[in-house]
């Protein structure tokens, strides 16, 4: 078990790993397993590298993400431009509808609109996050699955057992129509994900509630 020093010395090394994280004003605290970043960053990408850095390290049970973004140089845009890149950027992409709505205010765009699967508010969200000026995204997109739940619960714990980055052994799934809780213990936050990303490709789920904790061994 890593001591809270130890940890906080991880975490500032991984990001300093990681090249696409240029600033050198995030701040590294560690209590209990619990990473708290702040600082400044120039870029939404950037601080969502950092959270991302930070899910790496191994010891790490939650992360309290306290980063401000403060827009310079090239990466500063107005709400209109932003919005028109959002559009465009929106259109361009294969998976995502074509009637999603993007609005900006003061930097942070708002996703609106349906959708049939999860994977496709995934898309819209990945096509505006990356842009030059976006502060953060909210993704309002509704699920609205065309399919009817069907065995869900089964069909999740199969998919979870043909997934060689998950033990299924240790993940537990409850499913109420298309609603879907997921519970129970994982070795790191990518194989927690991977756990939520099988529920939702099930047919008919609409949505998926990930209790599954993230224990350090």
């Amino acid at each position: 078990m890593k001591t809270d020093a130890q940890l906080q010395k991880d975490v500032m090394e991984e990001l300093k790993w990681e090249p696409c994280i240029t600033a050198s004003e995030i701040g590294v605290s560690a209590a209990n397993g619990v990473v708290t970043l702040n600082g400044t960053v120039p870029t939404y990408a950037e601080k969502l590298a950092a959270e991302r850095a930070a899910q790496r390290v191994q010891g790490v049970k939650g992360i309290a993400e306290e980063i401000t973004i403060k827009l310079s140089g090239l990466h500063t845009r107005t709400d209109a431009e932003i919005a028109e890149a959002a559009v465009s950027s929106l259109k361009s992409h294969v998976w995502v509808p074509t009637d999603i709505q993007a609005t900006v205010t003061h930097g942070w765009v708002t996703l609106k609109g349906h959708v049939s699967w999860e994977f496709q508010r995934v898309a819209a969200k990945d096509a505006v996050r990356f842009m030059p000026g976006v502060k953060g995204v909210s993704n309002d997109i509704t699920l609205k699955p065309t399919a009817q739940p069907f065995a869900v619960k089964d069909a999740i714990k199969k998919a979870l057992v043909r997934n060689a980055e998950i033990d299924a052994g240790k993940v537990n799934v409850a499913a109420d129509g298309g609603a879907v809780t997921l519970s129970g213990s994982v070795r790191s936050w990518d194989e927690r994900a991977e756990a939520g990303t099988a529920a939702w490709n099930a047919p008919g789920v609409n949505t998926v509630q990930n209790d599954i904790a993230v224990v350090c061994v």
